[in-house]
C-alpha cells in the first residue's frame, strides 16, 4: 500500500537528476533514508520504478497521479490558518486561475507567508521543500490541484502535470 511519502519521492524521481542516491534524496527532500529506502520499495512493488534501471515508469506514474490520486489520498482540510499556498493558490495553478477571493488551500506551516485554509500535505515535509526546490513544489501543488480541485482545476492540473511528466520523460 502507497503512503504520502511515496508521491513525493517519486514526484522527486521524475523531476531530479537521474543520478540519484538514496543520500542525495534525503538531502533534497528532508525525509530520512530509511523512510525514502521503503518508500522505493513500495514504489518498485507498485510498478512506478523499475529498481534495476533506477528509471520511473512515467505511463503507471502518470495514471496514478492523474486517475488514483485523489481516491488513495483524499484531500484533509483543517481550520484556517498560515501556511504555505497549494493547489490553485500556488504556481503553475495560481497563474491559470482567477483569484475567487476565498482562502486559499495552504500547507500549515509556522513560517509561511499566506493565511488560508490547512490542506494535509501527502507528506509533512512539503513546507520545507517549499522553501528549497521550487520544481517539486509545482509538482505537489499540481497534484494537490487534482486531489482537492472541482472538474476545471483538475482539468488545468491534470494537463499541467502531463505536460511536465512529458517532458521528465524525455530528459
Amino acid at each position: 500500500m502507497l503512503k504520502g511519502e511515496d508521491i513525493v519521492v517519486l514526484l522527486k524521481l521524475m523531476a531530479g537528476s537521474p543520478a540519484w542516491t538514496v543520500r542525495s534524496l534525503e538531502a533534497e527532500i528532508g525525509i530520512p533514508r530509511s523512510v525514502i529506502q521503503r518508500s522505493l520499495v513500495r514504489l518498485e512493488q507498485a510498478g512506478l520504478l523499475e529498481e534495476g534501471r533506477r528509471r520511473v515508469n512515467v505511463g503507471r506514474a502518470e495514471e496514478l497521479l492523474v486517475h488514483g490520486v485523489k481516491y488513495v489520498f483524499p484531500p484533509v482540510k483543517g481550520g484556517e490558518t498560515r501556511g504555505v499556498p497549494t493547489a490553485w493558490a500556488a504556481p503553475p495553478l495560481q497563474d491559470k486561475l482567477a483569484d475567487s477571493g476565498e482562502l486559499p488551500p495552504v500547507w500549515p506551516d509556522a513560517m509561511g507567508n499566506v493565511r488560508g485554509i490547512a490542506l494535509e500535505p501527502l507528506h509533512d515535509s512539503a513546507p520545507e521543500i517549499s522553501r528549497r526546490d521550487p520544481a517539486l513544489t509545482e509538482l505537489l501543488a499540481l497534484t494537490d490541484g487534482i486531489r482537492l480541485g472541482d472538474a476545471r482545476v483538475r482539468g488545468i492540473a491534470e494537463e499541467l502535470l502531463r505536460a511536465r511528466l512529458g517532458s521528465a520523460a524525455l530528459a
